[in-house]
């Protein structure tokens, strides 16, 4: 991984994923001292495009920064988003969690979890009270070194993270009554295959479930591989079952499933392409197909992640380096993707990005321009149209719509 492209070092240094530059960024605070600020100072017409109920109007919106970098926050951002119009509005700040740069919900809602993305790395619950306001349960160490992703088991039970810097997972189990974690479970470093050109070892960037429910993946992108596990559900122990190595020098970094389970979407962060792989649900098997175009141009991009919507029909791509969002239509029952065109971001650097659970909008977090743009998101067309203005924050790297 290139250094000075993406602001990681592939060293031992705990700045591995380090915003590059300054950013002239404020702390988590408004001008009062507590809350986010807003620069969304035009409101788009109400979107009625989509017929049937709604859910309530104004909803819960959570952000990552990094607290240990020059104009960084100081803890995790909350505030609300309108989900008629995408604007969203400060709120506060939880403080007390070091270098929150991903966070997660549990399935019941009730909990918010963070990485500490640190050289002692750890991951915090955060219990979410009815005023909206998360409040800090308790941290645990992930056993290794800047923990970049985490995820919540489907079943609610396991909380399960990604080590960068030291190449590893873990796995936590989850109090059911509190969402508290508890003590570590596991921890798996890859130590084959060999890590992959201008690698100096393994770097775990993402760990999820797969939609069957049996299987857990992780995106490896010092190894040019995801590796495929089965969760000992009782025991909260993982055991790997297959692994499917990418090009080398590809720098796998975040991947996404097709609503069928049959397919999945891998963003390969170094040698800017997106793959479409075929998953067998029985035995947890990845096979990669051909790298394809980001449509960024030549040279690379970045692509940070990749999301699909819930009925399958359009994918969307972050291009940090591009500053863009690039739009595909999904084919062939998931197999095949399209690409239509790229969107610029508004923003400089997108880490992040997120749909709200209606999936009506697209939240992309900007990392060097401290800024969150939101875009209206056309079921039928897949078409992305900017709502407003930027929301500033300072150095956003996660935004989590609930």
């Amino acid at each position: 991984m290139r250094a000075e492209g993406t602001g990681k070092q592939t060293g031992n240094g705990a700045g591995r994923r380090r915003f590059l530059g300054t950013v002239a960024g404020l702390g988590l605070a408004a001008a009062a001292g507590t809350g986010l600020r807003s620069a969304q100072d035009t409101e788009p017409a109400e979107d009625t495009r989509r017929p049937g109920p709604r859910p309530p109007r104004i909803r819960p919106l959570f952000l990552g920064t990094y607290t240990s970098v020059a104009g960084g926050g100081t803890g995790v951002g909350y505030g609300t988003y309108d989900s008629v119009t995408g604007r969203i509005t400060a709120g506060g700040v939880v403080t007390g969690v070091a270098d929150p740069s991903y966070l997660a919900l549990a399935p019941s809602g009730r909990t918010l979890y963070a990485v500490d993305e640190q050289e002692q790395g750890g991951v915090t619950a955060m219990a979410l009270r009815p005023d909206g306001r998360p409040a800090v349960l308790g941290t645990r160490s992930t056993g290794g070194a800047g923990p970049c992703h985490l995820s919540v088991h489907p079943g609610g039970r396991w909380l399960l993270s990604a080590n960068y810097l030291s190449g590893s997972v873990a796995v936590h189990p989850v109090d059911p009554a509190t969402g508290a974690l508890g003590e570590r479970t596991d921890l798996v470093t890859h130590s084959s295959p060999p890590p992959g050109p201008g690698q100096d070892g393994p770097h775990a960037h993402q760990i999820l479930t797969a939609p069957d429910g049996r299987h857990v993946l992780a995106v490896d992108l010092g190894n040019d591989t995801v590796y495929t596990y089965r969760l000992d559900a009782p025991a909260g122990k993982l055991t790997q079952v297959s692994y499917a190595a990418l090009r080398p020098g590809a720098g796998p970094r975040h991947l996404t499933f097709h609503p069928s389970g049959g397919f999945a979407y891998l963003a390969n962060e170094v040698d800017n392409t997106v793959v479409v792989c075929r998953y067998d649900r029985r035995s947890g098997r990845l096979t990669p197909g051909a790298p394809q175009s980001t449509g960024t141009g030549p040279g690379t991009s970045y692509p940070a992640q990749i999301l699909v919507t819930r009925g399958g029909g359009f994918a969307y791509l972050a291009n940090r380096g591009h500053n863009s969002l690039t739009r595909y239509a999904v084919e062939a029952g998931g197999a095949r993707l399209r690409l239509l065109d790229t969107v610029p971001v508004g923003g400089d650097f997108p880490r992040q990005i997120a749909f709200s659970p209606d999936q009506r909008w697209l939240f992309a977090a900007n990392q060097k321009s401290g800024s969150v743009t939101v875009f209206a998101v056309d079921a039928r067309t897949g078409a992305l149209e900017r709502a407003g203005a930027p929301f500033t924050a300072p150095v956003p790297v996660c935004v989590l719509p609930r």
